[in-house]
């Protein structure tokens, strides 16, 4: 998103965190309700162009949005919808993308909320991991042809039992409604909002073998320290990565190859 949009973005999330800073938002509940919004906005092209029509007022159209959805969500919902719609929108499938990612937000705070975001990251990370080793597996989830509920059916085969209950339902309103993003992008995504919600980045560490828990707190550490910020770990092993770790941040790649800023990286693993 550029311009408006992302100040709407932007304005739309702080919304979220002052109204789950209370006890009695069910987080989880917002989440299911904005994914229901965001399927309608996404399905009923006329009505969010009317919702991000510049030449209309932003009272006229919190109106039409309270109208419609008073009744059908909660008045958190509501009130987090219209919102939105009183922003300014660079483009009308902006409003989509915001609502789905708001979301999607709500998920993670709830997870937060319960003390298992860190659980949730990892589960997400790993189920990546599964996905990308396996092509039936990436084909079954990416299939249009395939009913959401068999799609369902196969997450919950998956990872019921094995994972929090947040993170099926977001990877299962990934898989059912991916808008254009393949899974890994999706689930990027998702892993982008949780370190956003700890203030945090996230580190793609690629390793030649697998890292201890003392590893892992002392690369932690080194790469907060080269960032200035709090950094949570994504481990991924592979026996031939270059000189032995290789990390991602963003789109910064440090491996064997730039010496100079891996070196104290890897002298905090051999401690």
């Amino acid at each position: 998103m550029i311009g408006a949009s992302r100040e709407a973005l932007a304005a739309g999330r702080q919304n979220l965190d002052s109204l789950t800073d209370s006890t009695s938002v069910d987080a989880a509940k917002l989440a299911e309700e904005l994914t229901a919004v965001t399927a309608v906005l996404d399905r009923e092209v006329s009505l969010r162009r009317v919702l991000t029509d510049p030449s209309r007022s932003g009272q006229d159209k919190a109106q039409l949005i309270t109208s419609l959805l008073t009744g059908q969500v909660s008045g958190e919902a509501v009130d987090l919808v219209s919102g939105l719609v009183r922003s300014r929108w660079s483009g009308s499938r902006d409003l989509v993308d915001a609502t789905e990612e708001l979301a999607a937000y709500a998920e993670v705070i709830a997870a937060d909320k319960a003390g298992v975001l860190d659980d949730v990251e990892d589960e997400l990370f790993r189920f990546g991991r599964v996905v990308s080793g396996s092509h039936e597996l990436r084909a079954a989830l990416t299939e249009p042809k395939a009913g959401a509920a068999a799609k369902a059916q196969l997450i919950n085969k998956l990872l019921g039992g094995r994972a929090n209950a947040g993170t099926v339902r977001l990877v299962t309103a990934l898989v059912n409604a991916p808008r254009g993003r393949s899974l890994e992008q999706g689930l990027e995504s998702y892993s982008k909002l949780a370190a956003a919600r700890r203030g945090r980045v996230v580190a793609l560490v690629t390793s030649a073998v697998p890292l201890s828990d003392s590893q892992k707190e002392r690369l932690a550490g080194a790469l907060g320290r080269m960032y200035g910020r709090q950094v949570h770990l994504n481990i991924d092993v592979d026996p031939e990565v270059v000189g032995g770790v290789r990390v991602q941040i963003g789109d910064e790649i440090i491996d064997g190859t730039v010496s100079s800023r891996l070196e104290g990286a890897r002298q905090s693993l051999e401690g």
